[in-house]
């Protein structure tokens, strides 16, 4: 994570790639490379625009005009998302609101087909976006917006990675409707332990000789878990400062019975956040419980697990 900033010179523009995967492979639109892939991929299937300020065609021509007007834009910048087995167009995915000076940069205007959805190919499709936008390109916050009424865009946010922010009320009017807009984003101090998701997913070893996987990606980034009658919950970067205070106040009592300062009081928290997973147990909105796990190869390593003194013997810790 980027803190000190006096130094910054800004992210790059995004650029053609390809981009390829195991499954996915992003290419620069080319209408005319793509565009009869894409209307075989997608005509027909109306539903697919319902949330989109544009959509659906009813003709081929009319499909490609469209997609001709597109290629051009630097902002969105059109990716068409190709299947790697067929070599066939399947989606599209965009980079938009560029804004290389602030290092922010939003995935949008996203249509994957019906033989694209719920497909490996379409989750390392944004994986493959994202790793250009940090990885080649240097950004620190990488965004994911939608309507708040799309169930799937909100759920595939999470699913991804992203952490919720909030909703902008009353924020655009689509084709003749209000749309309340929902946030997500990834910043860079996130990104080594989501990308770390990604791929653990992607593995082929996650994967049983029929395709089928062996561990979700929503698992994987669960946000909640529930424990008995009590939930943990996954924290934030945003929560760096709360985090490090609970823990001086779980941890100091340690002290003198260590004779020297205890480990978790050393740490290093932006990194903490970005290479370990921190859970939160609370009471009544107060945080008392901070689990802190460390993703190896095979297993999570347990770091640390505190509990304040005045609710211990309530459960949390066993939680």
């Amino acid at each position: 994570m980027m803190i000190d900033l006096t130094n910054w010179q800004g992210a790059g523009a995004p650029q053609s790639g390809p981009f390829t995967g195991r499954f996915a492979r992003l290419e620069r639109l080319d209408a005319a490379r793509h565009g009869a892939d894409l209307w075989q991929a997608v005509g027909g299937h109306d539903e697919l625009w319902d949330y989109m300020a544009y959509g659906p065609w009813r003709t081929q021509s009319a499909f490609q005009a469209w997609l001709t007007e597109r290629q051009g834009l630097a902002d969105p910048f059109y990716y068409a998302v190709v299947d790697v087995k067929s070599g066939k167009a399947v989606g599209a995915i965009t980079l938009m609101e560029i804004r290389p000076a602030a290092g922010v940069i939003e995935v949008g205007h996203i249509f994957f087909s019906p033989a694209l959805q719920r497909t490996p190919a379409a989750s390392e499709a944004i994986y493959l976006a994202a790793r250009h936008v940090f990885d080649d390109l240097g950004y620190r916050r990488f965004e994911w917006k939608c309507n708040n009424a799309n169930e799937k865009s909100k759920r595939a946010a999470l699913r991804f990675g992203f952490v919720p922010e909030g909703l902008f009320r009353q924020h655009m009017v689509v084709k003749g409707q209000n749309r309340d807009t929902a946030w997500f984003s990834i910043v860079d101090g996130e990104w080594p332990l989501v990308k770390r998701a990604f791929e653990h997913w992607l593995a082929p070893a996650n994967f049983d000789r029929h395709g089928g996987q062996k561990l979700s990606l929503s698992a994987i980034n669960a946000r909640e878990v529930d424990v008995g009658s009590m939930t943990l919950s996954r924290a934030s970067l945003m929560q760096r400062a709360e985090i490090e205070a609970f823990q001086e106040e779980a941890y100091a009592r340690n002290r003198p019975l260590l004779g020297a300062e205890p480990l978790p009081l050393k740490w290093d928290y932006a990194t903490i956040f970005s290479e370990t997973e921190v859970w939160e147990a609370r009471q009544k909105g107060r945080l008392v419980g901070v689990l802190i796990l460390r993703p190896e190869a095979d297993h999570l390593a347990l770091e640390s697990v505190a509990t304040l003194p005045d609710v211990q013997g309530a459960g949390y810790g066993n939680a």
